[in-house]
């Protein structure tokens, strides 16, 4: 999960929705570990009983969102988001950071498939796009084909 720190509520909204079918999907959800959407996901996925892994910009644990099960500090800032982008099979993108921004970028680079929700869509050009290393990037437009993309395309790559 990528996506804003500094989320509108229906972003937060979304991001929890997303968390929750992940979880009750079985995936791993990973994210930056901070607030806005990532905190909105990881409290979804945790009341669904999922795990969720926040690999953070800083030094310390603490910094993390009390909805991480795993947090990983880097002391990167945020350059951590590669990190983010490697670690995921696939990544759904709710809002419009640049932070987020940066990620979708990453994530086509490195042939990561990335679902837009509600998140760039109209500042991208139409997908799906194939990028170099076949990474798509998609649209959804309901938390649950976010979820259900994202996870066909990480059975894809073999992370299913």
């Amino acid at each position: 999960m990528i996506g804003a720190s500094r989320a509108r509520e229906e972003e937060r909204r979304l991001a929890h929705e997303v968390g929750r079918l992940l979880a009750q999907a079985g995936a791993i959800v990973v994210c930056g570990g901070l607030g806005g959407v990532m905190e909105a996901c990881a409290r979804g996925a945790s009341a669904a009983g999922g795990l969720t892994v926040g690999i953070l910009p800083g030094l310390e644990r603490e910094e993390g969102n009390p909805y991480l099960s795993v947090a990983l500090p880097t002391g990167l800032g945020e350059l951590r988001n590669g990190l983010v982008v490697r670690a995921s099979e696939a990544l759904i993108a709710i809002g419009k950071g640049y932070g987020t921004l940066s990620e979708i970028a990453l994530a086509r680079r490195t042939g990561r498939s990335c679902i837009l929700l509600e998140s760039f869509q109209g500042i991208l050009s139409e997908p799906p796009l194939v990028g170099p290393l076949g990474g798509e990037l998609l649209v959804a437009s309901t938390p649950q084909a976010a979820v259900e993309l994202a996870l066909a395309q990480a059975a894809a790559r073999g992370g299913g």
